[in-house]
């Protein structure tokens, strides 16, 4: 086998192409969320609190006379939370949706087959005969 073929096997293999599709989705739904995160979730959250303690921004935060910024890694700390949060409940959602479809599926009464049949048949019959 050469050297070309076995790369060719190995880059269009299913599971290859399936990894680069989840990575690939994952980084437009992590721009997703992160967006929903600094663009509506974290300043809706914030603008209260900003405004009850008289500041613009959450880089004005920091300890007097140092350099230290505690505002900057909060807020980051606050996105993470909201992050990991709606990365909760988008999965949450779908577990569910999920579950439903196991459930609907499970209750779908089993039909059986045509052979299936013919041999009840036939073993209905031999019980018959024998008794």
């Amino acid at each position: 086998m050469g050297f070309v073929t076995e790369f060719k096997e190995f880059a269009l293999k299913g599971n290859m192409i399936d990894l680069a599709v989840g990575v690939i989705i994952g980084t437009a739904f992590n721009g997703l969320v992160q967006s929903l995160v600094d663009n509506i979730i974290t300043p809706a959250i914030l603008a209260p609190v900003l405004r009850a303690a008289s500041l613009e921004n959450l880089v004005e935060l920091k300890i007097e006379g140092t350099a230290i910024t505690y505002g900057v890694f909060l807020s980051q700390f606050i996105s993470f939370l909201l992050v990991a949060f709606v990365l909760f409940l988008f999965v949450r959602t779908i577990n569910k949706m999920k579950r439903r479809n196991v459930v609907e599926e499970a209750a779908a009464p089993v039909v059986p087959s045509k052979e299936q049949q013919l041999l009840a048949e036939i073993r209905d019959l031999l019980k018959a005969k024998n008794n």
